[in-house]
């Protein structure tokens, strides 16, 4: 790859608003996920009898089945979430960049 064009790119204060908000926000959405699904596990092994609580009287599904599938749910949410602000503000900024140095291109 053309260093003269990677140096320009890496130089540019867009490219670094775009890495520093892209981490910012990728480390935000990750750290909830994981504290979402391991806070189910440790309750799984710490503490079995929440989950094991029945929904109502006369149901065979515990509340662990509603909580798993309302942490599948809150994922697939999150994934949307990043996708539709990559594809608008990332997506953006990466197009100023294009156009800063679209002459080394």
């Amino acid at each position: 790859m053309n260093e003269k064009l990677v140096d320009r790119i890496e130089e540019n204060p867009k490219y670094q608003e775009l890495i520093s908000k892209r981490n910012s926000f990728s480390l935000k959405l990750g750290i909830f996920v994981l504290v979402m699904f391991y806070s189910y596990i440790v309750i799984v092994a710490f503490n079995k009898e929440i989950f094991a609580t029945k929904v109502a009287e006369g149901y065979i599904t515990t509340i662990g089945f509603p909580i798993a599938l309302a942490i599948l749910v809150i994922s697939f949410i999150t994934t949307l979430i990043y996708v539709k602000r990559a594809n608008s503000e990332f997506e953006a900024l990466i197009n100023d960049i294009k156009k800063d140095v679209r002459d080394l291109i």
